[in-house]
This record gives C-alpha cells, sequence and structure tokens, in this order.
C-alpha cells in the first residue's frame, strides 16, 4: 500500500493490462479455436446470422475495455493490498498442495457464484443486461466475450470475491484469469464431443442458447442439478440432428424470455411420427 500518489497511475496500468491484454486473449484463443475446432457448417445454416463473425468480434472488442475500466478499482486494491493475495511459497511440496488447493476451491466457489448470477440475469427485470449475448443463437467462439460490459462484470465478480475471501497465490491468480478466459471460450466453440455428465461442456452451453432456461452452470452440472435447471444436451440425446431441429422450427424471443422451439418442434415432429408409426 504506498499511499494515493500512485493511485491513478497504478489505476490506469491496470486497465489497459486487463483491457487491451483481454482482447488479445481473446482474439488469440478465440481465432485458434475457430480454425481447429469450429465446424464452419454452423456458419450456413439459417439462425446464424449475416455477418454474425464480426458482429460478434465488434461487441466483444469494444465491451472488454468497457469491463476492465469497471473492474480496474478492484484490481488496485488487490495489488495494493487489501485482497489475501500472497507471494511468497513455503516449499515444493506446501506450495504444489497449496495450488492444486487453491485451484480447485477456486472453481468449486466461483461456479456456485457464477451459476446464481447468471440465472438472476435472466430474471425479467435484469435480463435487458443478458439479452445481448443470446442474439448468437448457434455462437461461435468469438461469441465467448460478446456481451453486455456490465454482464460481464457481474459474472467476473465471484473471481474477486474470492481472493478477498481466501488466500491465493498471485502467480495462481493470474493463471486463473488466462484459464477462465480459455474455459469461456472453450463452451462456445462447437466441439460436442468434449465433456460428460460432471463437466460443463460447450454441448451444455449450447442448449442454454436454445433453450434459455437451461445449463446456466460455468465450470460443472452441479449446480443446475441442485438448482432444477439440468438438461442433457441435445447433441447427446439426439446425435447429429441438433442443427436440423433448430432449421425446421422458428426460434422466438419475447419480451425478457426467448425459446427454442424450433428443436422443440423439432423433437415433436419426431414424436408425432413415431406414433403415427404405431398406429
Amino acid at each position: 500500500r504506498d499511499g494515493s500518489y500512485h493511485g491513478p497511475r497504478q489505476l490506469s496500468s491496470l486497465w489497459f493490462i486487463a483491457g487491451f491484454g483481454g482482447i488479445l486473449l481473446y482474439l488469440s484463443t478465440a481465432m485458434v479455436s475457430y480454425i481447429f475446432l469450429f465446424d464452419k457448417d454452423t456458419m450456413k445454416h439459417p439462425k446464424f446470422l449475416k455477418n454474425q463473425i464480426a458482429k460478434e468480434i465488434w461487441v466483444g472488442v469494444t465491451s472488454i475495455p468497457v469491463m476492465a475500466a469497471i473492474t480496474a478499482p478492484i484490481f488496485t486494491a488487490e495489488v495494493r493490498g487489501y485482497s489475501q493475495l500472497y507471494e511468497n511459497l513455503y516449499g515444493p511440496l506446501n506450495g504444489g498442495l497449496a495450488l492444486a488447493g487453491e485451484f480447485l476451491w477456486f472453481l468449486l466457489f466461483t461456479d456456485c457464484l457464477v451459476y446464481w448470477i447468471h440465472r438472476w440475469l435472466h430474471h425479467p427485470k435484469l435480463y435487458f443486461i443478458h439479452k445481448p449475448h443470446h442474439r448468437w443463437v448457434l455462437p461461435s467462439p468469438f461469441a465467448s466475450h460478446a456481451f453486455h460490459p456490465l454482464d460481464g462484470f457481474l459474472q467476473g465478480v465471484p473471481y474477486h470475491i474470492f481472493v478477498f475471501l481466501f488466500p491465493m497465490h498471485k502467480g495462481m491468480y493470474i493463471f486463473m484469469f488466462i484459464f477462465v478466459n480459455l474455459w469461456t471460450v472453450s463452451i462456445h466453440d462447437g466441439n460436442y464431443q468434449v465433456g460428460g455428465a460432471i463437466v460443463n461442456s460447450c454441448a451444455h452451453h449450447t442448449d442454454h442458447h436454445l433453450f434459455f432456461n437451461f445449463n446456466y452452470g460455468q465450470y460443472f452440472t452441479l449446480w443446475d442439478r441442485i438448482g432444477g435447471s439440468y438438461r442433457t444436451p441435445y447433441v447427446h440425446t439426439n446425435p447429429g440432428e441438433l442443427l436440423r431441429a433448430v432449421k425446421e422450427g422458428k426460434q422466438q424471443a419475447s419480451g425478457s424470455q426467448a425459446t427454442a422451439s424450433g428443436v422443440s418442434s423439432a423433437m415433436s415432429s419426431r414424436r408425432t411420427r413415431r406414433q403415427t408409426a404405431r398406429s
């Protein structure tokens, strides 16, 4: 805590690092994901907006500096000693165990808070904040950071709460900042082969974009199961039919609530065909 003299300089430096460093991390990781993982056939689908990639990138690169500006005072408090961030490790074994514990506890703690914040942002009175992100019915990796700045800030608050409540090594904190951004890209990358019943994967998050009121979790499916909002990914129960199902119906959004009527319509059609076949 060096006094108020260095405050403005630290604030502006942290804003620059978080803002422009965040843009660089976002664009580089999303580009790698887009080139090597994203299914380009998705872009041919009617629900994939015209020039959607460019629109996602524009929203992302204009939102990140604003999010960084809102967050910079918190970063400043953290580096000036008001948080429980620390520098020294007590030895290879103790240090390694401490870092592993911090990593796991960080995921579990923040996953809970992000779940509830995300779910509250779907409340009719708050949904206007989160609505821009649901513009991307079939998201690309560039949709990962394409949301309202306040939305991004609110869902990032748990990461800062953590270091004010629990000890965490500064190096691990920086690592988790990068990890969180990589994870956010990964759940928008269109790779449905990764994940299962425990880990919240891209398949789970795609259902959130389609069905709206399901799969709010960030890393795990635990809180969706506890909160009654878990849904087995459609691509797991109906392999190869996701894009066809969305295409058959009409995705509608009314007020604060969007419904995946396309998928439900397709599923209803399948049930009707089966009943007709039986009769």
